[in-house]
Order: structure tokens, then sequence, then C-alpha cells
């Protein structure tokens, strides 16, 4: 059965993540303690005990990059190999890394990086992000359409078919908010980032990530990586640097990549790392698909179980 790792973004951090993972399997404490040594701090001390860094972008990202490294390895231990991969934004790094495309200590630091990037793009109360359900992408992009005469704002992602995020001025944003609940969204909740994610705003970011990203050596890729960008898989590592720094200002096109996966003939998705989101957008975007997740090792111990079966 063609098997996907997706791996999970920003987002889906919680106090604890990863800590049954890294009180179990020596390989996940090796992993956190590499993830420590590249940045120079306690990573384990940030994911299970400090409540405040946990949700500050610069150390969230590779927090959620360890974590779901160190469950990607231990499920390789127990012999569950993805066929390719693919992540929600952040998540992008983790699935790279298990293709082989960046090495883990190089990712840790790049994401680190750039979550300090994406943390000062725009000053504090400039830039807003929203959530919008229950609209289709044709609705929310006229909408956007609309508003960016005056203030700009843009779709940062396409989750589902009816759940895509604003990401723009917050002028933009709380406008478009208004409009969407106007002509008939089911809900619109304005989201806790630091930052207008996705969007144009972060172009002076990005170009400084360009400059972080042509100093690094990228590998052959060893299994198919899909882009947020394109939704197609990578031509090869030698796009790397290019699709990563579009990635930080272009939108995040997770359902047309999910169908792409399954056009491409994977039969078994499995999120991988915090949170089951994707898991929920996946199960959205095709009510066919019957996606899981490994967050905690009993989840992988069932996955065993039923792989065996």
């Amino acid at each position: 059965m063609k098997t996907a790792f997706v791996f999970s973004g920003q987002g889906a951090q919680y106090l604890g993540m990863g800590k049954e993972f890294y009180d179990t399997y020596a390989s996940a404490r090796a992993i956190f303690d590499q993830a420590s040594e590249a940045l120079d701090l306690d990573l384990a001390e940030i994911c299970f005990n400090d409540e405040k860094k946990i949700h500050l972008t610069p150390y969230t990202q590779p927090a959620i990059l360890t974590v779901s490294h160190a469950i990607a390895a231990v499920m390789g231990e127990e012999g569950i190999h993805p066929d390719c991969s693919a992540g929600l934004s952040l998540g992008e790094y983790s699935a790279l890394v298990a293709s082989g495309g960046i090495g883990f200590k190089e990712a840790v630091r790049l994401v680190h990086k750039r979550g300090s990037l994406m943390e000062e793009a725009v000053p504090d109360g400039e830039g807003k992000m929203a959530a919008v359900i229950g609209l289709d992408a044709e609705a929310v992009e006229s909408i956007c359409t609309s508003v960016t005469e005056n203030n700009y704002v843009t779709v940062a992602n396409y989750n589902t078919p009816s759940q895509l995020v604003l990401s723009g001025t917050a002028e933009g944003v709380e406008q478009a908010m208004k409009l969407a609940e106007e002509r008939g969204a089911k809900r619109v909740v304005e989201l806790n980032v630091s930052g207008p994610f996705h969007s144009q705003l972060l172009e002076p970011a990005a170009q400084e990530f360009s400059e972080v990203l042509s100093q690094q050596t990228f590998n052959p890729l060893t299994i198919p990586v899909y882009s947020n960008v394109t939704a197609s898989a990578y031509p090869d590592s030698g796009a790397i640097s290019h699709l990563l720094t579009e990635q930080m200002t272009s939108s995040v096109r997770f359902e047309q990549m999910i169908r792409i996966m399954a056009e491409d003939g994977v039969e078994r998705f499995i999120e991988v790392g915090p949170g089951k989101t994707l898991k929920s957008f996946i199960k959205a975007i095709d009510k066919s698909f019957k996606p899981s997740n490994v967050e905690k090792p009993s989840q992988l111990n069932k996955l065993l179980e039923k792989s065996s079966g």
C-alpha cells in the first residue's frame, strides 16, 4: 500500500508533545539531543515544560520539527516507511528531512532562523490571519479581490474545499472577515499567530531567508516530496532553495497537494507529529480517504497491529 507521511505545521504545538516517545525510545531522545545541540538550548525542556517558549515562533518551529522527526524515526525502526512525504507549511521541512533532502540538524537551524524572520517581518498589530469555514475557494478569492482594492488580503491556505485561511493587513483581514460572514460563511475565526504568514507582507523576510538557503547544501531526495507552493512533487533537490523561499509568501495548497498525491497512487495517509489537524483536513478533502495520525506510541502500536493483521 503506497504510504504518505504528512507532517504537522505550526499551530499543532502543545506542552508535553512528544514526551511519551521521548520517555519510551532511546532513538527519540537522541533526536531531541541533536536538536538541542544544533541550537544550543534544551529542546526537551521547551517541549515539555516551557508554556511560553513553546508558542514563540522561533522555538515552536524547531520544536514541532524535532517531535515529528523523532516519531518518524521510531516508525522507521518499527518498519513503517513512507513512499512519499509532504507537510503543512513548516511540516514541509520535516518531509524534506524524511526524504534525506535536508540533514536534520541543518533543518533545525533553518526553521529556527525562519521562525525568527517570520516573527520580525511585520510590526505587531499590523497583520492578521483568519480561518473562513463554509465558503468555497471561489467565494473567498472573490472577497480577497474586492477588499484588496483598498487593503491587502490574500488566501494563505487552501486547507479543505470549505476551509480557507486569510492573511494580510489587519484592516484587510477584518474587512474580509465581515464580508465572509455577510456572504454566508458558517464561521470566521481570527487566528492567534504572530504575523500575516504566507502573504506578500513577508517578502522582506523571504529575501533574507533566501540568502540563508543559498548557503545550504541539499541532498538528492530518496522519496518524492510534495511542495505547498506547486502542490506537485519537487522535480529534484535543486528546487528546494527556491520553493522554500517562495513558500514564505505563497499560498499553501494543501487540498490540491493531497488530491495530486492520491492521483499519484497514495492509498494511505499518516499524519506524523503533534495534533490531528491534517488528518481532519484529509478526511474533509475526500471522505473515501481513511487517514490516521501518530503523535503517541499507542497510535503507532495500533498502526502496527493493523499492518500485521
